[in-house]
Order: structure tokens, then C-alpha cells, then sequence
């Protein structure tokens, strides 16, 4: 299955707490962290509701 890279480009503080826990649901918990998990519907989703706050690359 494909890879994608997300990186926490913009902070959680003052977002709305769905927000704040689909960034906890990622595996995000600081600014500039980036990660590599499987592109899986369910994680394309969460990335779809807080792409503002992200920078996503395929890997």
C-alpha cells in the first residue's frame, strides 16, 4: 500500500478540539513533526479534515 509524509506545518492551539484530537489520532504532538504512515481511507480522511494545518507528500 502507498506511503504518505505528513508534516504539522501550523499549530493546534486555539483550533477546535475535533481538530486538535485528529492531529492526536495521526500521531502528531508537535509542530514540524513529520511522519510516514500508510495511505489507508481512514487516515486520507483525518488528513482531509485538518489539511490546513499539514503539508502531505506521497512517498
Amino acid at each position: 500500500m502507498k506511503k504518505v509524509r505528513i508534516k504539522q506545518i501550523k499549530s493546534g492551539i486555539g483550533r477546535p478540539v475535533r481538530q486538535k484530537r485528529t492531529l492526536q489520532a495521526l500521531g502528531l504532538k508537535k509542530m514540524h513533526q513529520t511522519l510516514e504512515v500508510e495511505a489507508t481511507p481512514q487516515i486520507l480522511g483525518m488528513i482531509e479534515k485538518v489539511k490546513h494545518l499539514l503539508a502531505v507528500e506521497e512517498v
